[in-house]
C-alpha cells in the first residue's frame, strides 16, 4: 500500500466536529459510535465473523484473502462507491475501522485508487473511544460544576437551555429524566451517550471559561446511567435551587409533557398513533412508580389520568390533567426531591425563581 495520511490529533478532531466514514460492521457500529459518524462499512457483520474465524483457524493471510473474495466484482463497486460519495460530500472528513488496521487500510488505498486521497485514524474508533474516557476525567478535574436543582416542575431544563454555560444531560441522553420521560425518540446507547458527553465537556471547556452547568440527575437518565466520575463530582458540586409555586409547576408539567410531549407523538407516529401511544407511554409511568404510591393512590391517579386523557381525545383540551399532576407532585415527587436534596453535599449558592436564577447566572457567576 502506498503512503497515506494518518491523523492522531483527536483532540482537534473532536473540537472540530470532524466527520467520520466508520467502516466497521453494523454491530460494532451499533454498539458505540461518535455523533459525527456514518456507518459504511467495509464488511457485514456475517462476513466480518467469517473472516474472524478463518483468522483463527488459518491465520492472517487467509483472512486477507477471503475478505477479498467476499466484498469483490460488483459487491466491492457498490461499496466503492459509496465511500467515494461520501469522501466527496465531506472532503475534510476521515475514515476508521476498529484498530486503524487492515479495514481502514484497505478503503484507504482503493479510495486512492479512485483517485481520492483520504485520512485515516491512526488506532482506529478504539482509539478515540479511550481518548474520550481520558478526556472526561480530565474535564472533570478541571470543571467547575454547577447543579440546577429545585422541585419537579420547577422548569430546571429550561434554565439549563437558557444559559451558554450549561450543558443538556437530557438532551444528550434523549430522555426527560422522570419515570414519565421516554420521548419518542430512542435513547442513545450507553456508549454513544459517554461519547456525546465527552466531547461536549471538551468543547464546553475550551469555548469559555467558568463554571459549567448541568440540571441535578440521579444515576440513571431513562436507561443510559451517568459515568461514576460525573455522578460523584455532581454529588459535591454546589446548587443553584429553583423555586416556583405550586401552580406554575403544574403549568410547566403540562406543558412539557402533556401539550409538547403529546406534539412530538404525533408528528413522530401520525395523528392516530401518536396520541395513542403518548397516553400508553405516561400511564406505563405511572405504573412504573405503582408501589411506592401505593395501590389505593395509584389506581385513583390512574382513573383520573385516563379520564383527563379521554377528555383530551374528544376535544376538550388538556386541562383536566391538572388534576393528577398537582396529586403527583405533592403527594410523590416533593417528599423525594426533599430526601434527595439531604443527601447532597454541595452548598446552595442562590435560590429564586427561573427568572432570578438565570439573572443570577449572568450577573454573578459569568465571566
Amino acid at each position: 500500500m502506498t503512503d497515506l495520511p494518518v491523523c492522531a490529533d483527536y483532540r482537534r478532531l473532536f473540537l472540530e466536529d470532524a466527520v467520520f466514514m466508520d467502516l466497521r460492521s453494523p454491530g460494532e457500529y451499533a454498539h458505540g459510535a461518535f455523533p459525527g459518524a456514518t456507518s459504511l462499512p467495509l464488511m457485514t457483520d456475517e462476513e466480518r465473523a467469517q473472516v474472524g474465524t478463518c483468522y483463527k483457524q488459518r491465520g492472517q493471510a487467509a483472512a486477507i484473502e477471503l475478505g477479498h473474495r467476499l466484498v469483490a466484482g460488483r459487491e466491492r463497486e457498490r461499496r466503492v462507491a459509496e465511500w467515494r460519495a461520501f469522501a466527496q460530500r465531506h472532503p475534510q472528513g476521515y475514515l476508521y475501522c476498529w484498530r486503524g488496521g487492515l479495514r481502514s487500510q484497505t478503503v484507504q488505498q482503493w479510495l486512492a485508487d479512485e483517485g481520492i486521497v483520504y485520512p485515516r485514524i491512526e488506532g482506529g474508533y478504539k482509539a478515540l473511544r479511550r481518548f474520550l474516557l481520558e478526556e472526561l476525567t480530565r474535564s472533570l478535574e478541571q470543571a467547575q460544576l454547577v447543579l440546577v436543582s429545585g422541585r419537579t416542575g420547577t422548569g430546571k431544563t429550561r434554565v439549563i437551555h437558557a444559559l451558554p454555560e450549561a450543558l443538556d444531560l437530557e438532551g444528550m441522553a434523549r430522555h426527560r429524566g422522570s419515570s414519565f420521560g421516554h420521548l419518542p425518540e430512542p435513547q442513545p446507547s450507553q456508549i454513544d451517550f459517554e461519547n456525546a458527553l465527552s466531547i461536549a465537556f471538551l468543547q464546553r471547556l475550551a469555548r469559555r471559561p467558568g463554571p459549567v452547568l448541568l440540571e441535578d440527575e440521579g444515576r440513571l437518565i431513562g436507561r443510559v446511567a451517568l459515568p461514576e466520575n460525573l455522578r460523584q463530582s455532581m454529588q459535591r458540586a454546589p446548587m443553584l435551587v429553583v423555586e416556583e409555586r405550586l401552580e406554575e409547576r403544574v403549568a410547566v408539567i403540562l406543558d412539557d409533557y402533556i401539550v409538547d410531549l403529546g406534539a412530538r407523538y404525533t408528528k413522530r407516529f401520525g395523528a392516530v398513533e401518536g396520541p395513542a401511544m403518548h397516553r400508553t407511554r405516561l400511564l406505563e409511568g405511572l405504573d412504573g412508580i405503582r408501589k411506592r404510591l401505593g395501590g389505593a393512590r395509584h389506581q385513583a391517579l390512574r382513573a383520573t389520568m385516563e379520564q383527563a386523557f379521554a377528555l383530551q381525545h374528544s376535544g376538550g383540551g388538556s386541562a383536566a390533567h391538572g388534576a393528577w399532576i398537582r396529586e403527583l407532585l405533592e403527594a410523590y415527587y416533593d417528599p423525594m426531591y426533599s430526601y434527595q436534596l439531604a443527601q447532597r453535599a454541595g452548598t446552595v449558592l442562590f435560590q429564586g425563581d427561573r427568572r432570578e436564577v438565570i439573572a443570577y447566572v449572568r450577573g454573578e457567576l459569568s465571566c
